[in-house]
């Protein structure tokens, strides 16, 4: 009650829209006290036991009602209470109906409270009193809400209408009631009324007032026949205006259906999405029980009247009933929009009127697929005879679900053996060839004379029959979902968007790949639009320009081999799978033209270093980094890209700390500082070995000073040749630092260096067997004098098949030299393990659990051109 006494200070007009026509103002007035005390919000409306308790709830509101009536001395109060409580029977049929409209005005009151900003608040709305009759209340639905409440207030919106639709349909009922009543008094009254007749003629002249009775009698006839003839025309009237009422509320579900087709849709891309259907399951449920009751009022009222007074209304309604029904067949899970021939994949179908099938007979759920040509003609007979593909496990039954009160088939192990394709035109490719499954049934619903045969497609999907097909059917799936209209014609796209639109695309499609919460900006869309339109030089004035197919993923990029989605498909993939974190935490800044990443890094302090995506390559990130160079001038450098490939062997907050000369990064954090989580931390394993780690190197970068620690721009080589792409090549770049003791071994039993080193000599992979003959005792050779014979000065080799780019560092712990050069490709990790020579004084190093040993003298010897022939490999040694 106290919540009551405060909502009363409402203005009028608030307090006209919180109550609906169903459950009028009288009724939250009259039993305020008691409905406050009932616990409303505890009623669980998925629970099957709730409908059992709104039931009783209800027989006490009706009871309490009809006994303040029989107690209220005002005739109008009284009539008005009655009629009230006879209104209150429509929620037998649906008496969660009333749990859910009491629960929501219980909500309304206290968030209308809370907020206590209304103009009128402290004047009190003009409510019944006792003694005084209670107005009628306005059947004004909610207002509106927007934001996260839009969604819920839509629902509220439908089921308000239904609930409407209900109370008239109930008042259709109350006529049928009123015309029986007054026909069975009829029947009594006019036979009362010969029986008074043959009194009078009998004996007229015994009794005078049998004339009068049965004048009387007689007008009471009179008066019930016209009563029960306003019944019935009102009865009329009111199925009329119902059936109009059910078809504009069907209309505004099956829209909503639509509409939540097209959110799945969207979601495919990553737009978000609420995949909950009990609210629409529920408008279905309660429209179809709405329409049988309708259609047995004009059954019955055609048969009481002797003639067809609803002939258009029962075709309406007949009509209404196949869409509704046909509209209640969902995809609930789509099948892969990218299919490839003989992989299985599954999908689910669901039936939103399952709780009112003939449970006599399983219906069962058949697919198929179909063609672009086949989706846009189903309603056409005969659009179905070819058959274009063929389908493993492409039936299903039904299943009706009592606890979550869902009908669904779901197939499983589903597979595509084959495929037809169509006569393609022109340039397109069979990624661009779009396919759906269709499903079909036949339905029986109880209540209902007629077999349904209803179906729906899926989304649109791409066949393919190979891997590398992938990435342009995933282009045409994008394209269509993004693009396409609510209800389009199968499966028609605009050729050409806006770039605003694909802006929104590009963006939704990577937060949700990516799973990052972090945007993309406009200075990474003015990159975007210069890599589409390739106009390096656009300016802001792009967002009214418009974007091809053929830009998007059909014309490759100048001078590259690939398209724009291909590219922009890459830069997903590598941040999903290396980059998330870095992105998320903003210390990549990404997409950024050369120009744009000069104007940035130009002023900035030497050593200042941004992160961006390659644009030349494939799923590539590099560091763009400022340095001065020994002229004094400022130059802007680009690290070779690493790709997914490098990042699987080093991370990327590794090879950022291996690199010594970039410090900040842009515009001037500290790296260590922006990184630091990022480091990987060697764990001190105590298991025999000496620890070897892999480390990034850049070319030439200890040849400069400027820099400080870890130098400054690379010096220039000179080209030499080598069988390594430059991808590889600067996954492997070592320059020689020192001049440690360096074993060699003999060449017993291995490849010549021509075949396994190549020209250059480097090894393009290291060779899966070991030597079967064991090594000798090696001999030893100063590392400082290959320098000598390989070097003009450190950091500079002289030698046209030695390329500084083709070594790695492996560091050990435990021995005096931190240095030591190996041959790999890719990178190798080994063991560096002390080797002592008989006779000779300190430590020596031999490698183990490696693929190949350090080049031996015999390489060497054959690298410089030298006669190997007459070489003694058991005490050969180089000139001191």
């Amino acid at each position: 009650m106290a919540l009551w006494k405060k909502v009363q200070r409402l203005p009028t007009e608030t307090l006209n829209s919180l109550y609906p026509a169903s459950f009028p103002i009288e009724v939250r007035h009259y039993l305020a006290s008691w409905l406050e005390e009932q616990p409303w919000d505890d009623l669980d409306l998925m629970d099957p036991t709730t409908e059992g308790k709104a039931l009783i709830l209800l027989s006490h509101i009706m009871n309490q009602l009809l006994r303040l009536a029989e107690h209220n001395h005002n005739i109008v109060e009284r009539m008005r209470l009655q009629h009230i409580a006879s209104n209150m029977t429509v929620y037998q049929m649906q008496p969660l109906q009333l749990v859910r409209a009491v629960q929501e005005i219980l909500k309304r009151e206290r968030a209308l409270l809370n907020q206590g900003n209304f103009p009128g608040l402290g004047v009190p709305g003009q409510l019944p009193q006792a003694g005084s009759p209670a107005p009628s209340p306005a059947p004004s639905p909610l207002p509106t809400h927007s934001t996260a409440g839009g969604k819920q207030s839509d629902d509220r919106e439908r089921h308000r209408a239904i609930e409407r639709l209900a109370l008239k349909v109930g008042e259709v009922q109350n006529c049928r009631k009123e015309i029986h009543h007054l026909q069975e008094s009829m029947n009594w009254e006019k036979q009362n009324y010969d029986s008074l007749q043959a009194q009078v003629i009998q004996n007229s002249m015994l009794d005078q007032n049998l004339p009068k009775s049965c004048n009387n009698l007689q007008n009471r006839i009179q008066q019930d026949e016209l009563k029960s003839q306003a019944f019935t025309e009102k009865r009329i009237k009111l199925i009329q205006e119902a059936v109009h009422t059910l078809e504009h509320t069907q209309q505004q579900v099956e829209l909503h259906i639509r509409s939540w087709k097209r959110q799945q849709h969207l979601a495919t891309i990553g737009a978000p999405f609420s995949d909950n259907l009990s609210s629409l399951q529920n408008c279905c449920e309660q429209l179809l029980t709405i329409n049988i009751q309708l259609n047995q009022e004009m059954i019955i009222a055609g048969r009481e009247s002797g003639v067809e007074p609803f002939r258009e209304q029962q075709e309406k309604l007949a009509l209404l009933l196949k869409t509704l029904i046909q509209s209640a067949l969902l995809v609930d899970k789509h099948p892969p929009q990218v299919i490839k021939t003989q992989s299985k994949f599954s999908t689910t179908v669901r039936f939103l009127l399952g709780e009112r099938m003939n449970s006599g007979k399983p219906a069962v759920v058949k697919a198929q697929i179909i063609t672009e040509s086949q989706a846009r003609n189903l309603a056409q007979p005969g659009s179905l005879t070819e058959n274009v593909g063929e389908l493993i496990n492409n039936s299903a039954i039904l299943d009706h679900n009592a606890s979550t009160k869902s009908t669904s088939s779901t197939f499983r192990n589903m597979s595509i053996k084959r495929i037809k394709r169509a006569d393609r035109k022109g340039s397109e490719s069979v990624t661009e060839e779009k396919f759906a499954l269709l499903f079909s049934s036949e339905i029986n619903i109880t209540g209902c004379e007629t077999t349904y045969n209803i179906q729906v497609i899926s989304f649109p999907i791409v066949v393919i029959v190979h891997g590398s097909q992938d990435n342009n059917a995933l282009a045409t799936i994008l394209w269509d979902c993004a693009f396409s209209e609510m209800d389009r014609i199968p499966f028609v796209v605009p050729d050409r968007v806006s770039w605003q639109q694909m802006c929104d695309t590009l963006n939704t499609k990577f937060m949700s790949e990516v799973q990052t919460p972090r945007r993309l900006d406009n200075d990474n869309f003015r990159f975007l639009a210069q890599k589409i339109f390739d106009e390096p030089d656009i300016s802001g004035d792009f967002q009214n320009r418009m974007v091809s197919w053929s830009q998007f993923n059909k014309e490759v990029l100048p001078g590259r081999g690939f398209t724009f989605w291909q590219w922009f498909d890459g830069v997903m993939e590598l941040t999903k799978r290396h980059l998330k974190n870095y992105w998320t935490d903003r210390l990549i800044f990404g997409f950024i033209g050369k120009q744009y990443l000069h104007l940035l890094l130009q002023q900035s302090e030497d050593g200042t270093f941004l992160l961006r995506f390659s644009d030349s390559e494939i799923g590539g990130i590099t560091i763009a980094y400022v340095t001065t160079t020994d002229t004094g001038s400022r130059q802007i450098l680009n690290i070779q890209p690493f790709t997914k490939k490098d990042l699987e062997i080093r991370s990327l907050g590794d090879r950022i700390q291996d690199i010594t000369f970039i410090q900040y990064v842009y515009p001037n954090r500290a790296k260590n500082e922006a990184f630091n989580k990022y480091y990987t931390v060697m764990p001190n394993k105590n298991n025999g070995y000496l620890q070897a780690t892999i480390h990034t190197k850049v070319a030439g970068e200890q040849s400069s000073s400027r820099m400080g620690n870890g130098g400054g721009a690379p010096s220039t080589l000179s080209p030499l040749p080598c069988d390594l792409d430059h991808q590889t090549q600067m996954n492997l770049q070592t320059p020689f630092n020192t001049a440690p003791p360096f074993n060699t071994a003999p060449p017993f039993n291995r490849e010549p260096i021509s075949s396994r080193m190549g020209n250059g000599g480097v090894s393009s992979a290291p060779s899966p067997l070991p030597s079967e003959t064991p090594m000798e005792t090696p001999t030893q050779m100063n590392l400082a004098q290959i320098n000598d014979l390989f070097f003009t000065h450190p950091g500079q080799f002289q030698h046209p098949f030695v390329n500084p780019m083709l070594f790695n560092q492996l560091s050990y712990s435990g021995g005096p030299q931190q240095d030591v050069l190996m041959q790999s490709n890719p990178p190798m990790q080994g063991v560096l393990e002390p080797f002592p020579e008989q006779g000779q004084a300190g430590a020596h190093y031999q490698m183990s659990n490696l693929d190949l040993p350090p080049p031996t003298d015999w390489e060497f010897v054959e690298l410089l051109g030298g006669d190997t022939s007459r070489m003694d490999t058991e005490n050969f040694q180089l000139p001191q």
